[in-house]
């Protein structure tokens, strides 16, 4: 009996020292914490690190800093920029890649403008301490990014301006500091030193954005099978980029963030491997990283001296209005509203990751002093809370804004409902990529599942055809659970293919009908008389796909569009998807029309509100496109908008367009949409 109280009295001896209990008290805490005091709406980012602070070695003690909490809160912080960079929508960044540059010079510029003259005449500290001081205000961790990309707002272009200037200011800095330190060593500035951060910089670019794409882009396609190997892959990818980093010079989240960017193409948004990253990250490692920045806050060294206070106080205040007057400069710039401006401060206020590399790395040179140290980590528990509530604020304010403008839209139009769609199961071997493209184009806001039908021939066989269909299609039920959409499996009994999938569309309301490419025996046609009996006898707008590799390893959208396409009832529908799948897959619409289509496109992008990477090519007639087409590269989606003989657009040149993609175009992914 002695024995055992013995070692439970050392077993709960504080600190706690054993591994397993200490990971159990954290995993406690993330799941308790934000239930308990979410009654009293406080941000559970707030709770996290209050909640380290409380149980840190300057709390009650219960944990202290150890190497293995110090590992976990490395993959938060490396995770939350890895996110951020997978997230960013490229096409949106590109289009803004300006205004991205522009508050990035605003964010880096005024802080430190603003810091030095601060720290150099009132805190009275030399010239390294001042100028390195003042640069840590020009940092900022994406401490609040969690809050955004949960209430679906990462898409807004105040997010991108706001991630895209991050990337900017933080490696400006972190350069920074490797000069300062190169000045403060007995070598200084010597051209070896520039020779060699330049060139190493150079090549962890070239590295990042040359060959870990190819690498991605070859391993996703030929393990296309191997799901699970597919994250192990991209934690691989992230942590090598981390280290790389490091040996360039910079600091590990800048790789990690250059890792989001590389592999952002190369995961669609919707698919099950963001859903894995997202769901791992915000559960477990993105938590273990805001405990931890608590664990590091001493609330004591406010009362160790008059000058603790002063340093303290001054660097919250210089940090938070540096950051305000930057977001605020980038809104009169850019016109944008006060919401945007209060998410761009919000996201660039908070102070972690790249602030404790810039202070911990001068205070072991020897640069800064013991007061600047604990003043920072006070600043990180300021600028945190500043930067979660004006983020939360802001993000739920832009929600609201967005909610209310879909409600007007809905409002205008007396035949909204939400969306449908149906897949027709035509063969199972091509299903799961015809699922990851019903998924890639649904409309988010629909609360219909994807219908997947079977139609099984009406005779003595009928109901145990209709059972056994049923569960073959159980399998691809797992597979739209892992992105969190809803599919109904279902089987209906006609001596028709063609019109039980007719009736069955009517029955469900389906918008959009997807499947897979037609194939003939002819070799003077594509469409047989069984898929022709599909589209003749539905009026659904149509998809027809075609693809052999992954969705997420295409380029381009290269669409061809004939005349008169704008005047067709599924107009508004087709554009939505083609804008779907360019948002998904961070690709370009390449769109060959005539200049009446490519008005009424931009007309409809403009009234929606869509973000869009258009591109046109003025083309007079179908032919004229057939032959523009031979320069398409293999990774180019082909889409060929085609019409019913009886639709307006309709032309006979669109029934032998289908055999040349097919002839010409074989490895090619091939969408032909009939539109309603």
């Amino acid at each position: 009996m002695n024995d055992f109280l013995e070692t439970l009295r050392h077993e709960f001896t504080l600190p706690i020292g054993d591994p397993v209990l200490i990971f159990s008290i954290i995993l406690i805490i993330i799941l308790v914490s934000p239930i308990l005091l979410k009654r009293i709406n406080i941000p559970g980012i707030i709770v996290l690190i209050i909640s380290g602070i409380i149980i840190g070695p300057f709390g009650v003690g219960l944990l202290e800093k150890n190497t293995a909490i110090d590992l976990f809160s490395k993959i938060g912080i490396l995770y939350i920029m890895f996110i951020a960079g997978l997230e960013l929508d490229m096409n949106q960044f590109k289009a803004n890649q300006n205004k991205s540059f522009t508050f990035g010079f605003f964010t880096f510029i005024i802080p430190l403008t603003l810091g030095f003259p601060i720290c150099y005449y009132l805190l009275g500290y030399n010239f390294n301490a001042s100028f390195l001081t003042a640069s840590m205000f020009a940092t900022h961790t994406l401490i609040a990014y969690p809050i955004v990309s949960k209430l679906g707002v990462s898409k807004n272009e105040a997010v991108a301006v706001a991630v895209g200037g991050t990337i900017l200011t933080d490696t400006a800095v972190l350069i920074i500091l490797a000069v300062i330190l190169g000045n403060a060593e007995d070598g200084g500035l010597t051209a070896s030193f520039w020779l060699r951060l330049i060139v190493s910089l150079l090549i962890f670019c070239a590295i990042m954005f040359f060959l870990v794409p190819k690498i991605a882009r070859w391993f996703f396609t030929r393990m296309d099978k191997e799901k699970h190997s597919h994250y192990i892959f991209v934690l691989t990818v992230v942590f090598l980029s981390a280290f790389l980093a490091k040996l360039a010079g910079v600091e590990d989240i800048i790789g990690a963030f250059l890792a989001g960017l590389a592999l952002n193409r190369l995961i669609p948004h919707s698919s099950p491997l963001m859903n894995r990253i997202e769901f791992i990250g915000s559960s477990l490692f993105i938590p273990f990283f805001l405990i931890s920045v608590g664990m590091m806050v001493d609330l004591k060294v406010i009362f160790s001296g008059y000058m603790a206070i002063v340093v303290a106080l001054t660097l919250s205040v210089v940090a938070i209005l540096g950051k305000w007057l930057a977001a605020f400069a980038t809104q009169l710039t850019f016109k944008y509203s006060a919401t945007q401006r209060k998410l761009i401060f919000g996201l660039s206020t908070g102070h972690a990751a790249a602030t404790l590399a810039v202070i911990i790395v001068g205070y072991k040179a020897g640069i800064i002093d013991i007061n600047i140290l604990n003043g920072t980590i006070i600043l990180i528990l300021i600028t945190s809370i500043v930067a979660t509530l004006a983020t939360e604020n802001a993000t739920k304010k832009i929600v609201e804004e967005s909610k209310e403008i879909d409600l007007n839209e809905v409002k205008k139009s007396n035949n909204y409902k939400m969306e449908s769609i149906l897949l027709p199961l035509a063969n199972i071997v091509n299903l799961e990529r015809l699922l990851e493209f019903s998924i890639l184009i649904k409309d988010k806001n629909s609360e219909n599942p994807i219908s997947i039908l079977s139609v099984v021939p009406n005779d003595e066989q009928a109901e145990l055809n209709i059972a056994q269909a049923k569960t073959k299609l159980e399998i691809f039920v797992n597979q739209a659970s892992a992105t969190e959409t809803k599919v109904d499996v279902t089987a209906t009994i006609d001596e028709d293919v063609a019109k039980g999938i007719a009736r069955k569309s009517k029955e469900i309301i389906a918008d959009v009908i997807v499947m897979g490419w037609p194939t003939s025996g002819n070799e003077d046609e594509i469409i047989n008389a069984k898929m022709n009996g599909i589209i003749q006898q539905t009026s659904k707008t149509l998809f027809l796909c075609q693809t052999n590799k992954p969705w997420a390893t295409h380029k381009k959208l290269l669409v061809l569009a004939p005349i008169d396409v704008q005047n067709m009832q599924g107009f508004e529908i087709w554009i939505k998807k083609c804008v779907r799948i360019a948002e998904e897959l961070s690709v370009p619409i390449l769109v060959y029309c005539s200049s009446e289509t490519q008005v009424a496109i931009e007309r409809l992008v403009d009234k929606l509100r869509l973000k869009a990477p258009f591109l046109f090519r003025k083309t007079a007639n179908l032919e004229q496109s057939a032959i523009i087409l031979k320069e398409v590269d293999t990774n180019d989606i082909l889409m060929l908008i085609t019409a019913r003989e009886d639709a307006i657009a309709y032309q006979p040149m669109l029934k032998q367009l289908p055999y040349i993609l097919e002839n010409n175009f074989r490895r090619n992914t091939k969408i032909l949409v009939y539109l309603q």
